[in-house]
């Protein structure tokens, strides 16, 4: 009984454990149109030590006369220009006095305060974007110029502001983002060049003017002679293919065309060969026309051209049962010097066309 009576007072004492602790979610500035990177708290402290002023001393004047109140430590510690000013200035004097001239007075109280709490409004931050990246660069505030840098890329950069852009880009030394303005004019350059930026720019800085023009007449150009080395490098392609079918032609037979000790199959499997279908109506051409002499008719010409651009490329002229193949490899040999070189250059570059495209360089497989 006693016995009883000991354990359930033992149960009873027994204290209840703590709860589990949880994962609290950090209290953010939660502000519609703001961006802030620390806790609500924190940032109303900030904001409040910037808009009371207390015991500020410096005094930020603008261009239109208004005075700004700030904290030199904080100043400081932001920007190594500051810094340095306040060190130059007399010790002496109870208010440090910072002229800041060129932009609007709105943006300057925006890059002071984000100086306190690296915060913004979007709609601020969207009015006084140029301005802010201005004072980020020669106040040398790293996070502000690279926030300033990547709104511009996302939302704020269009055809309109290209040029002020660049120019600014330019000049604050931002390279990714003079880039990305610069493929912007480039894509878009009569409508750039109709905007008011460009008439700006071309009477303060028409050196900059003049260098966009020859860049997009060097496009231009590299765009025209990309597209000629695509169509040569088709034709040479065409070329190599038109070997290839000739070659399948004298030695194999494609459906009805081929050596006379061939046997056709008319239930024979559609060629693979594309050009097949082209230069047989051609070999048709070439082995009943009556003008079949070097510039007596246009297709027999064309003939006769593919006919000694094969025995160029022909591996044994020997076996080959290409006609004529041996007798314009022998004509060859004797062929004028400069002619000759004409001839390998596009050789040389209708096997190379095929080596581009992945395929293997011209074979002939030596059949009796």
């Amino acid at each position: 009984m006693m016995d009883n009576s000991h354990d359930e007072t033992s149960r009873i004492s027994i204290p209840i454990p703590p709860p589990l602790p949880t994962k609290t979610a950090t209290n953010k500035v939660v502000m519609r149109g703001r961006r802030c990177c620390v806790s609500a708290s924190t940032t109303e402290l900030w904001d409040r030590l910037f808009d009371d002023g207390y015991r500020a001393d410096v005094s930020v004047k603008t261009t239109s006369g208004d005075i700004i109140y700030a904290h030199s430590s904080i100043l400081g510690l932001a920007s190594p220009v500051f810094r340095a000013m306040f060190k130059r200035q007399s010790r002496s004097r109870r208010l440090f006095v910072v002229p800041i001239r060129g932009v609007p007075t709105e943006a300057v109280r925006v890059f002071i305060r984000f100086l306190y709490s690296s915060c913004y409004e979007e709609n601020q931050m969207e009015e006084h974007i140029l301005s802010l990246l201005v004072l980020s660069h020669s106040y040398v505030v790293p996070r502000l110029k690279r926030e300033c840098e990547v709104e511009l890329e996302r939302k704020y950069l269009n055809v309109d502001n290209a040029i002020d852009v660049f120019q600014l880009a330019l000049l604050c030394d931002a390279p990714r983002l003079g880039i990305i303005c610069h493929r912007l004019i480039l894509n878009n350059f009569k409508a750039a060049s109709l905007s008011d930026g460009w008439k700006v720019m071309k009477e303060s800085h028409p050196v900059l003017e003049r260098e966009l023009v020859e860049t997009v007449a060097d496009e231009a150009n590299r765009q025209k002679e990309k597209v000629k080395k695509a169509n040569e490098r088709r034709n040479y392609l065409q070329l190599y293919e038109a070997m290839e079918a000739l070659v399948h032609i004298c030695r194999d037979g494609c459906r009805t065309i081929g050596p006379h000790d061939k046997a056709f199959n008319k239930h024979q499997e559609p060629c693979s060969y594309a050009a097949c279908k082209g230069l047989e109506s051609l070999v048709r051409h070439f082995a009943g026309c009556k003008l079949r002499v070097p510039g007596g008719c246009v297709q027999c010409k064309r003939m006769w051209q593919l006919l000694e651009l094969h025995s160029r490329i022909c591996i044994d002229p020997n076996v080959c049962r290409v006609p004529l193949c041996k007798n314009f490899r022998e004509r060859n040999m004797k062929q004028k010097k400069k002619d000759d070189i004409k001839w390998r250059i596009l050789v040389r570059k209708i096997l190379r066309s095929k080596s581009i495209t992945g395929g293997p360089y011209f074979s002939l497989t030596a059949s009796s």
